[in-house]
């Protein structure tokens, strides 16, 4: 090819991924940005511009524990480009919002905030083609769709807890009283569910503090026919009796497009988007633990416990035995046991936040203790590594019926939480009489879920489809 050629090439690659620019916004949480940015990372590496955006908190705190830019051209991925520019949503994270009065902020603030992003993109030469949002900033569905522009939202929980809601807001659940433990829910394609594993928001005891989060939830699902895909972080092989089976309710819900496991993959693994900077110190402990050793433990991002509970699970911890590494956030560290760092020193490792992707799947980690948020439930599913189940709230306690009873790769941790208890726990799933059948089903369910997200696995063609879909939609616009 003659030099002029060459340039010339280039020039109309860069056009057509200017022109093929998705712009990705998400909720500020940790468990929400993680899957946010898993899915544009794979969209990116087949050929898309991605801009991914939060609140200028999310920003600031992404850039200074992740390294990422706000602005600018981004980094290439794959065939394409993934980018970040937050919004000016005039709040600096200084002090902590409580969560309803975040979610007041963000209804206020955030719809003129995303506008005013996508002008600044228009203005750039990078006008947005598509846009894709998360269930619990509604408004953002709403911007989009004023300004003209497809979007997609992406469900970042099972397809059994979106079956739930669903048939919740269309009238179609029937939930027994809180009290009675012997009834159950019964919906097509899912088990049986006690009251205790239903999504604790669909429940009249859910506490006022969680009541504009739910009311997000089930605002996004009175208007789930209007977007034009709806993406879950599930894969086919996990979930398919509840996506086909949703087919049949009435109303009809729009097809699921399963698009997970939405795990960090290595290929991709350079572009993060930690809002607290993980110890890195944890793998080189890792690295000098026998195979199978090591307990983890972690509640997520948002779980806060008292000072009893976080004392029961601490001693509970080291009552074990075993090496540990436990995530402790900064705002609970103070209410540890006077005295428990020096006495676990050396065999217990308590840090404020992990690599986690790389801790599950580190061979000395044996277990996990989870409280089973959907991220964390995928993440030892595809490491292969059985669990603790802990749930508190949402929809952790439908993921902990799955991970126990349905794929038989772990164990519960009954609330209220008591040292005996987790230390039983975790004997149970290293070394209990069921420890072996628990560890194959977590392998084998790791190979499945890896196979998925693989070149030509299930939820790799889907997203191939999605992108040449909308390839073909920007060049007929042009």
């Amino acid at each position: 090819m003659a030099m002029g050629e060459e340039a010339a090439a280039t020039v109309t690659a860069a056009a057509t991924l200017s022109a093929a620019h998705l712009l990705i916004i998400c909720n500020p949480s940790q468990g929400n940005v993680n899957p946010m940015l898993r899915l544009g990372k794979r969209l990116a590496a087949k050929g898309l511009l991605i801009t991914f955006s939060s609140t200028s908190d999310v920003g600031a705190k992404i850039t200074a524990s992740s390294g990422v830019e706000d602005g600018g051209d981004g980094v290439s991925l794959g065939l394409g480009r993934i980018r970040f520019e937050f919004l000016d949503d005039h709040f600096d994270g200084k002090e902590e919002l409580k969560f309803n009065d975040l979610m007041t902020h963000l209804e206020t603030a955030g719809p003129p905030a995303f506008a005013k992003l996508l002008r600044r993109q228009e203005e750039a030469g990078r006008p947005v083609a598509c846009v894709v949002v998360n269930p619990f900033i509604p408004w953002a569905m709403d911007v989009a769709e004023a300004a003209g522009i497809p979007y997609a939202v992406l469900w970042v929980q099972s397809c059994a807890v979106f079956s739930l809601y669903y048939h919740h807001v269309h009238g179609l659940l029937d939930l027994p009283a809180e009290d009675d433990l012997d009834a159950r829910v019964k919906l097509p394609g899912l088990p049986a569910l006690s009251v205790t594993d239903v999504p604790s928001f669909l429940l009249p005891s859910n506490p006022y503090c969680y009541k504009l989060f739910t009311e997000a939830i089930l605002r996004q699902f009175r208007a789930i026919h209007k977007p034009s895909w709806v993406f879950v972080n599930s894969f086919s092989e996990l979930e398919r009796d509840v996506v086909n089976s949703l087919q049949s309710v009435s109303p009809r819900p729009p097809l699921l497009i399963p698009v997970g496991p939405l795990v960090e993959l290595e290929e991709e693994a350079a572009v993060r988007g930690d809002m607290m900077k993980p110890a890195d110190e944890c793998v080189g402990w890792l690295d000098t633990q026998a195979p199978r050793s090591v307990v983890y433990a972690s509640l997520g991002s948002m779980a806060v416990l008292s000072a009893e509970e976080l004392a029961e699970m601490a001693h509970g911890l080291a009552s074990t035995g075993r090496p540990f590494l436990w995530v402790v956030r900064p705002d609970n560290s103070a209410l540890l046991p006077e005295g428990y760092l020096n006495s676990v020193a050396g065999r217990g490792m308590v840090v404020p936040w992990s690599p986690q992707d790389l801790v599950l799947a580190h061979p000395s980690t044996a277990c996990y203790l989870t409280h089973c948020g959907w991220n964390s439930t995928l993440e030892t599913l595809a490491a292969g590594v059985p669990v603790a189940a802990f749930p508190m709230w949402g929809d952790q306690c439908t993921d902990a019926k799955y991970l126990v009873e349905e794929l038989k790769m772990g164990v519960r941790v009954r609330a209220p939480l008591r040292r005996d208890a987790v230390r039983d726990a975790l004997e149970n799933v290293v070394a209990g009489p069921d420890a072996g059948a628990m560890l194959d089903n977590a392998r084998a369910w790791s190979a499945v879920a890896r196979a998925a997200v693989a070149p030509g696995g299930s939820s790799d063609r889907h997203i191939q489809a999605f992108v040449d879909e909308f390839l073909i939609s920007v060049s007929s616009s042009r």
